[in-house]
């Protein structure tokens, strides 16, 4: 492999590196803003009320939960290509769920115990936002870490490439444009990605090489063996995954449904076919056309004082249309032409 370094499952030890920080960055962030709230030269001395061990006891609860918060919210999944402001919004939403939770608690727990209800809302809004901006700047740090890392050849990942199209084209294309993936592709005859040789030695090559990962890019007229395929990989046990080659059909994040346990990939997501849609575009066509006529209507009533002033003829013109389903529907508009235009073409 030259004198790049493999690391092999690292992706494990570094899920782990994720969970020790973020439960160091969660404690030191609460325990922040208790300081800056009632330790700190700053402080309001006065509205300390409860005692420093009722605040340090809710870690036991704070530093578990929000590490399970994060995890629900996916910000212990691979990061190699995944995009930033993703993981930022996951960071926002996962601390916006944890505080509303927290208050929730406090509620509850004021039934218990009446002096919890002098519990400071202001210290965990003050968490809140310390917590959200130091996930954010940690975890961009660990990322700018491993990107550079993969630039120099540590913490790479092969892949073996089975197939030659035009998706293994846009595939390679993507990995040479971001070496900060750390990917090391193998297999298709494609600006200068080493082959191994062909599909019929599939059996020979999976044993030899040590490999990370097994991407499909088979050519369309190559499905009849894509289920051979798919077998010999899933028996080396390396990871598989499938990149078809009509992806210029299907949209970047394709709509898909269960049919009776046949997945169905829908060409074209029309986000209106879901109700809470199509019944929220239908209020803003009201509201908004409402409000429409209503600050436009100075406009509307000179513009009906002009037409009826130049010309002779109902000031609207109405016509029927075609719509959705091939409904007919009255159309209204200003007039905009003599009201025998018809004729005069005669």
């Amino acid at each position: 492999w030259g004198r790049a370094v493999m690391i092999k499952d690292n992706q494990r030890y570094l899920n782990r590196l994720h969970v020790v920080v973020d439960a160091v960055v969660t404690a030191a962030s609460y325990l922040l803003a208790w300081w800056l709230m009632f330790g700190s030269r700053f402080a309001d001395k006065e509205i300390g009320v409860l005692d420093m061990g009722i605040y340090f006891s809710a870690l036991y609860f704070v530093v578990p939960g929000y590490l399970i918060l994060y995890y629900w919210n996916k910000l212990y999944t691979p990061k190699r290509v995944q995009r930033p402001e993703n993981e930022i919004l996951n960071i926002i939403r996962a601390n916006l769920i944890g505080i509303v939770l927290f208050l929730a608690g406090l509620y509850l727990a004021n039934s218990i115990d009446r002096e919890l209800q002098h519990f400071s809302r202001g210290m965990l809004a003050l968490f809140a936002i310390i917590n959200t901006i130091s996930g954010i700047l940690v975890r961009a740090l660990i990322r700018r870490i491993l990107h550079l890392m993969r630039k120099r050849g540590y913490n790479l990942k092969h892949i073996l490439l089975v197939g030659y199209s035009r998706a293994a084209e846009a595939y390679i294309d993507r990995i040479i444009a971001n070496p900060q993936w750390g990917y090391m592709p193998r297999g298709a005859v494609y600006k200068g990605v080493k082959v191994l040789g062909s599909i019929d030695n599939l059996p020979f090559i999976l044993p030899e090489n040590k490999l990370d990962e097994i991407a499909v890019t088979l050519a369309l007229q190559d499905y009849d063996r894509l289920e051979e395929i798919v077998n010999l990989c899933e028996k080396s046990g390396v990871h598989t995954k499938f990149i078809p080659d009509y992806n210029s059909l299907i949209p970047g994040k394709p709509y898909t449904e269960d049919l009776g346990g046949l997945p169905v990939i829908n060409i074209r997501y029309v986000p209106l076919s879901n109700t809470l849609n199509a019944v929220a575009k239908r209020a803003v066509d009201i509201v908004g056309s409402l409000c429409g006529l209503i600050v436009t209507s100075p406009l509307l009533l000179i513009v009906a004082i002009l037409i009826r002033a130049t010309s002779k003829g109902p000031i609207i013109f109405s016509q029927e249309r075609i719509g959705q389903h091939n409904h007919a529907f009255k159309m209204y508009k200003f007039r905009s032409m003599y009201a025998d235009a018809e004729e005069r073409k005669k």
